[in-house]
């Protein structure tokens, strides 16, 4: 099955904001890295720019959006899963433009190819709250 673009740009976006959140690198240098040494073919572009920057950006409000919904602490998330969530939670939050059911699925989907085997369904519960909680349902 081909993958969209868009979620190409998602999966990309997980991957850099994991790796700027491990490395503690500058959000420009781990965006100039990841253009320039992955695969980039197929992938909105512009789309994971807005969404690497933008949940960088905005972190502190992004993960005071999801972290009520969390289990335990936000340090005790697996990283990868901390990313997809983070991501999500950007897009729930500022791109109005995305339908919110599209955001979750986008996020489970993304959960299933990068996250331990039931991390898709821990990236739900967590998005299936916070949805209605940013009015978004």
């Amino acid at each position: 099955m081909k993958v969209s673009p868009r979620r190409r740009a998602r999966e990309c976006a997980v991957q850099a904001l994991y790796s700027w959140f491990v490395s503690k690198n500058s959000v420009d240098e781990v965006e100039s890295s990841f253009m320039t040494d992955q695969d980039m073919k197929g992938v909105d572009v512009p789309y994971f720019h807005k969404l690497l920057n933008g949940t960088v950006d905005n972190i502190v409000s992004v993960d005071a959006a999801f972290q009520p919904y969390l289990d335990r602490s936000q340090d005790e998330v697996d990283p990868i899963e901390c990313s997809i969530l983070r991501v999500a939670a950007y897009e729930l939050k500022f791109q109005h433009d995305v339908p919110y059911k599209v955001v979750i699925n986008e996020a489970i989907e993304v959960a299933k190819v990068f996250g331990s085997d039931d991390s898709h369904k821990y990236v739900n519960g967590i998005l299936d709250k916070l949805a209605p909680a940013l009015g978004r349902k």
